[in-house]
C-alpha cells in the first residue's frame, strides 16, 4: 500500500459521520486505504464504522491513549510507504491528496508536509491548527503562516507558495512511515498537543526537511475534543511547550530559555485571573510543576542544536503584544 488515511477516533461518531464520507468521496486511488483507530471510543464508534462504512479498516485499543499514544500503537497495524494523520473533524477536498503526495515523491529529504488548513466554519478564514505551515520562535511559542496567537487571517491566496517549515500540523500530517518510525513516532508523555511539534523538532535536528504544499487545502472544525477556554487543554498546551523545549534544546540554551519562560508564564497566569480566567492560570501553574517531574525522564538524552532556519530568533509574543505586528509576514521580516 502506498498511501494510508488514519483517522484517530474518540467519542467522534458525530465527525465520523458527518466527514468520513468526504474522505471516502475524495479518496479513490487504487494505492490507498482509509483506517480508523479508535481510542476505546464509548459512543458506539465502531459499531457505526461496522455498519456504514465496511470499506474502512478499523483498529481497535484497549483505552484512550490521546492522541500520541494513539497513533503510536494504531499505525503499528498499519503498513504503507506514506501515513496520512487526519483528524476526524475535517472535510477534505477534491483531488487533496495529489498535491502533497506528488511533493513528497519528488523530494525524497522531506519527512512530512501538510496542506493548506482553512476553518470550516469560515471557508474565506485560515484555521489555528496549521494554517499554512507552523513556525516557533527562539523561545518556543509556536504560530503559523496565517495564524499568529488568536489573529486568523483571510486567505487570500497570499500563502500559496510550498515552503519549508518549522511544523506541519497533526490534524493534517502527510508523513513517511520511515521517517515516524525511525525518529520514535511521538512522545507518549505528551498525549495530545504539540506532540507533532516535538516530532517535527526531531525530525529537523536529524536534517529532515518539512513543508507546507498549499495547492491542498483542507478544512478544519477545531477544538472537536477540547475547546480553546478548557483548562485540560491550557494545562497539556503548557507543559508540552515547556517539556518539548527541555527535550530538544542544548543544556545552556536551555537554561536561558526556561528562565526567561518562569516569567513569562506566570505572567500569562496573572492576565488569566484578571480575565476570569482562574481554572486556566491554576493549569499554567499544574502543568510547570508536573513538567518539572515529567523532563527527570529525560536526563541524559543526547542534544544538539544544528542551525534550523525555519526558528524565528526573535520573539513573537513581543512582537505581537508591544509591536502589534499579528501576521507571519509582519513578524518575519
Amino acid at each position: 500500500m502506498k498511501t494510508s488515511i488514519a483517522l484517530l477516533n474518540y467519542n467522534g461518531k458525530h465527525f465520523l459521520e458527518q466527514f468520513l464520507p468526504s474522505v471516502i468521496k475524495y479518496s479513490t486511488q487504487s494505492d490507498t486505504e482509509i483506517c480508523v483507530i479508535d481510542n476505546a471510543s464509548t459512543d458506539n464508534s465502531v459499531a457505526f464504522l461496522q455498519e456504514n462504512f465496511s470499506q474502512v479498516k478499523i483498529v481497535v485499543l484497549d483505552k484512550n491513549y490521546g492522541f500520541a499514544g494513539g497513533y503510536n500503537r494504531g499505525l503499528q497495524h498499519i503498513e504503507a510507504e506514506y501515513f496520512v494523520l487526519l483528524n476526524t473533524d475535517v472535510e477534505v477536498t477534491e483531488n487533496w491528496l495529489n498535491a502533497p503526495i506528488a511533493f513528497l515523491d519528488k523530494n525524497p529529504d522531506v519527512a512530512a508536509c501538510q496542506p493548506k488548513i482553512l476553518s470550516y466554519s469560515d471557508k474565506t478564514k485560515f484555521e489555528h491548527a496549521g494554517a499554512a505551515g507552523g513556525f516557533i520562535d527562539y523561545l518556543g511559542y509556536p504560530f503559523c503562516r496565517g495564524r499568529v496567537l488568536n489573529t486568523l487571517e483571510t486567505d487570500n491566496g497570499q500563502y500559496d507558495d510550498t515552503i519549508d517549515v518549522f511544523w506541519a500540523t497533526g490534524a493534517c500530517l502527510f508523513i513517511r512511515s520511515k521517517d515516524f518510525r525511525e525518529a520514535g513516532g511521538f512522545d507518549d508523555n505528551f498525549f495530545a498537543h504539540q506532540e507533532e511539534i516535538d516530532l517535527c523538532w526531531r525530525l529537523r535536528r536529524s536534517g529532515r526537511r518539512l513543508a507546507c504544499v498549499p495547492q491542498s487545502a483542507v478544512y478544519h472544525v477545531g477544538g472537536g475534543t477540547l475547546n480553546k477556554e478548557n483548562p485540560h487543554k491550557t494545562y497539556l498546551n503548557y507543559r508540552n511547550n515547556l517539556l518539548m523545549l527541555h527535550k530538544n534544546l542544548p543544556a545552556k540554551t536551555l537554561r536561558k530559555i526556561l528562565f526567561i519562560r518562569f516569567f513569562l508564564d506566570y505572567l500569562s497566569a496573572a492576565a488569566m485571573i484578571l480575565s476570569g480566567e482562574r481554572g486556566n492560570a491554576c493549569a499554567v501553574r499544574k502543568a510547570r510543576k508536573d513538567f518539572g517531574k515529567l523532563r527527570k525522564q529525560y536526563v541524559g538524552a543526547e542534544k544538539f542544536s544544528p542551525e534550523i532556519s525555519e526558528i524565528l530568533p526573535k520573539s513573537m509574543i513581543f512582537n505581537y503584544y508591544v509591536f502589534g505586528k499579528k501576521t507571519y509576514k509582519v513578524i518575519n521580516r
